[in-house]
């Protein structure tokens, strides 16, 4: 990069041998230049240390390059949270390299005496478009700004006639209760999220992969938590050990969420996998420096966060011409030591 970074548009256009308007619609991500061509520009400007000015850009293609995210988790962990951090890192990656900002959308800015609705702080901030990544998507407020005609893209929930980037949660946990039932497990039970589609998705293909198989799974066997709460966990596992027949496997509602579950089956003098096997679920780094590693489904948060900033992205800047989409991400096994082998006739 240049010690004196004063490069202009004009001076681009010289280096690259495109005509100014050519690079400035380059610049500014118009949909009528190639990609190779705005990928050559922009690696021109890098390197003479261009920055566009914002206000000016702004004020030419009525953008603010300011994009809104909406993420409030009922654990209250906000970006400790290392599902949704990841997938949030990755999208706001990607949106920078469009030279777009990330804004997060709160409650904390009043109208008289009453905060301002997500769909009012939205236009408050002028946003150009807004990632829902986390949220209880039946709250009236999140219904607003959904049918709003602002762009939005949402994670882990489909609304009508809106795009959508979601994990594979129904093929995740068919192959995850595939693998425990290869283990030997027939006793297999489940610590849930709280009611949500992501949820509901999961319960269902935990249940129906095992009536395939051949299992009834009794009620019991189904216990409601929460995600990202060890304690909910902690409590949920207690209950599961202290029926008559209790579980050789139990999957847990996300990887976080397992070490409640750790805790209690440590504390009632059991040992994983010997004992007891669990499952966990998200693959996040935590999951394999626990002892034993974490037999989970890792979710590609970074490919989650791309494809929602491109998308949402592409709705902003053509809008003509970008089709509404439902999106699945896949994710992968990860065979870790915690769910341990087992005679199917004692299982």
């Amino acid at each position: 990069m240049r010690d004196d970074p004063v490069a202009n548009i004009k001076e681009i256009a010289q280096l690259c041998g495109l005509s100014v308007s050519t690079v400035s619609k380059a610049l500014n991500s118009y949909s009528d230049v190639s990609k190779e061509t705005r990928q050559r520009v922009l690696e021109t400007a890098e390197q003479c240390g261009y920055f566009p000015n914002s206000i000016a850009r702004a004020l030419k293609t009525n953008r603010t390059y300011n994009i809104g995210v909406l993420f409030v988790d009922d654990a209250q962990s906000g970006l400790k949270h290392d599902y949704f951090a990841a997938v949030l890192d990755s999208f706001k990656v990607e949106a920078e390299k469009h030279f777009y900002d990330i804004t997060f959308i709160n409650h904390n800015i009043n109208i008289g005496n009453r905060p301002m609705t997500f769909l009012e702080h939205c236009r408050y901030r002028n946003f150009d478009g807004v990632c829902i990544a986390c949220i209880d998507f039946q709250q009236p407020e999140v219904t607003e700004l959904v049918n709003s005609s602002l762009p939005v893209v949402t994670i882990d929930h489909i609304f009508n006639n809106h795009t959508s980037i979601n994990s594979a949660n129904v093929q995740g946990m068919h192959d995850l209760v595939q693998y425990i039932y290869r283990m030997g497990h027939r006793r297999i039970a489940y610590v849930y999220g709280e009611k949500s589609s992501v949820s509901e998705q999961r319960v269902t293909s935990f249940c129906k992969t095992l009536m395939d198989l051949g299992i009834e799974t009794p009620p019991e066997y189904l216990v409601r938590g929460a995600f990202h709460d060890p304690n909910a966990t902690k409590q949920c596992v207690n209950t599961l050990l202290k029926l008559p027949v209790p579980p050789t496997c139990i999957v847990m509602p996300d990887d976080y969420a397992a070490l409640g579950g750790i805790e209690a089956i440590e504390a009632a003098g059991l040992r994983i996998p010997e004992d007891i096997s669990i499952a966990g679920y998200d693959g996040i780094s935590l999951s394999q420096v626990i002892k034993p590693r974490l037999t989970t489904i890792k979710q590609d948060t970074e490919m989650l966060g791309r494809e929602a900033a491109r998308r949402l992205i592409s709705q902003i800047e053509s809008p003509l011409t970008t089709i509404t989409e439902n999106v699945t991400v896949m994710g992968q096994l990860i065979e870790g030591q915690s769910v341990g082998r087992v005679i199917p006739e004692l299982g």
